[in-house]
């Protein structure tokens, strides 16, 4: 079966195409933001690393604190109408953050209130959007689903990361900012067609809805085991890719062009594993992802061991198409298994839960390199992801839960013959 007969009767389905358009106009806009909003702060009068700091902090707290909200507020809405609101919220962030840079006039309390206002925008936004693919696309052809919203933002943001350094250097940091306010504006026009039904009123408090989406979520063991497996997994890989990566790069490896090589053949990885697990069909989908985070260990001890770039890069290739297979067949199996009313507040225990240590593998990987050298901290971080990884696997229902739709495809035993249901397959708590 080629890509094309697999993703055809998904492209003639007009809400993901909304969907999706929406998504890799707004991935690509992001891709610009990335690189313009650090030149833009750097590059205003008497800023330096502590301004620039400042400011990332302020965007990326609000995501992280914030996102528990974002969910009970996406399971009393329609989602649809909330992934408008946030958009509408991060174009008027981005905007007015440009606005400060063109006229030279970027107060660092303003550029602060603007940074939580864009880091709101995505707290609001990816609980909303892990809730709402299930209400547009059938249960059978979610994975597929999954997979081509992958490999479009996953390209998206690939070519924004590419042409953000020619966009800033021709037009500068403020316009490469006003272009990515503009995308966010598209993104929520598009989103706006989709008209998700709105959620039931509830009685509950807030507080109440929140106490409802933990208990659905810690009542799944392989749901939090494989969170937690990630808080660890993420920490090291965030200390690899934001400081050790870039020092080994720096010292050893050839400088900058070295790093954006390597970074790049992950990027690329990513778009061929979300292609890959878009038609991949297997029994046991948490225990298969769980499986694919191994090769993002080997890439981590190629740098610890100072590899030549070209084996790194190829390391960091596969580690992409791990990543992905994982990222499709997760979010598949949470939609699937999840009940609906309840769907964005558990995604957002998985964010918060995910990227809880995020900030300290970014923290501590400096002072850890300074310490015992950066070889030996990249072999430690390299050894979280192992030791994650093996841990989870010896949870039960991570090695056993099912796919439901993989289960239906099966033909029922004679019940004469049934065999004796596998308790490990129930979500029962840990």
């Amino acid at each position: 079966m080629t890509v094309s007969s697999t993703w055809s009767p998904l492209r003639r389905d007009r809400p993901l195409l909304l969907l999706g358009s929406a998504r890799m106009i707004s991935v690509l806009g992001n891709g610009f933001a990335r690189v313009a909003l650090a030149f833009a702060v750097l590059a205003l009068p008497g800023a330096g690393p502590g301004r620039l700091s400042l400011v990332v902090a302020c965007q990326a707290v609000p995501q992280l604190v914030l996102v528990l909200v974002g969910g009970v507020i996406a399971d009393r809405m329609s989602r649809s109408r909330l992934m408008v609101v946030a958009d509408v919220l991060g174009a008027g962030a981005y905007a007015g953050l440009a606005a400060m840079v063109l006229t030279g006039h970027a107060p660092l309390v303003g550029m602060c209130v603007l940074a939580v206002a864009a880091g709101t925008a995505t707290a609001l936004f990816a609980p909303a959007m892990d809730g709402v693919l299930p209400l547009v696309v059938p249960a059978d052809r979610l994975q597929r689903a999954n997979g081509l919203l992958r490999v479009g933002t996953n390209s998206s943001m690939l070519l924004g990361l590419a042409l953000s350094g020619v966009t800033v250097a021709l037009v500068g940091a403020g316009w490469a900012l006003a272009l990515n306010a503009a995308s966010f504006v598209v993104s929520a026009v598009l989103t706006a067609g989709l008209r998700t039904a709105a959620r039931p009123p509830r009685k509950s408090s807030g507080w109440a809805d929140l106490r409802e989406g933990w208990h659905e979520f810690s009542s799944r063991q392989w749901l939090w085991v494989v969170v937690l497996q990630y808080a660890i997994v993420i920490a090291a890989l965030n200390a690899n890719l934001g400081v050790l990566g870039p020092l080994t790069a720096e010292q050893h490896l050839g400088g900058a062009p070295a790093w954006s090589l390597i970074v790049a053949a992950q990027a690329l990885g990513t778009i061929a594993g979300a292609g890959l697990a878009a038609r991949v069909r297997v029994e046991r989908p948490v225990l298969v992802a769980v499986l694919a985070t191994f090769p993002a260990a080997l890439p981590v001890s190629l740098l610890a061991v100072r590899a030549p770039v070209w084996l790194i890069a190829v390391a960091m290739f596969g580690a992409g198409v791990s990543s992905d297979v994982f990222g499709v067949l997760w979010a598949t199996t949470v939609q699937r298994r999840i009940p609906e009313e309840v769907l964005s507040r558990v995604s957002s225990y998985d964010w918060f839960g995910s990227l809880s240590l995020a900030p300290l593998g970014l923290l501590a990987a400096g002072p850890l390199a300074a310490a015992v050298g950066t070889g030996h901290a990249l072999a430690g971080c390299a050894a979280l992801v192992i030791l994650a990884t093996a841990m989870a696997l010896l949870s039960p229902q991570v090695r056993t839960l099912r796919d439901p739709a993989e289960a239906r495809s099966v033909p029922a035993a004679p019940a004469a013959s049934a065999p004796v249901k596998n308790p490990a397959d129930e979500e029962t708590p840990g």
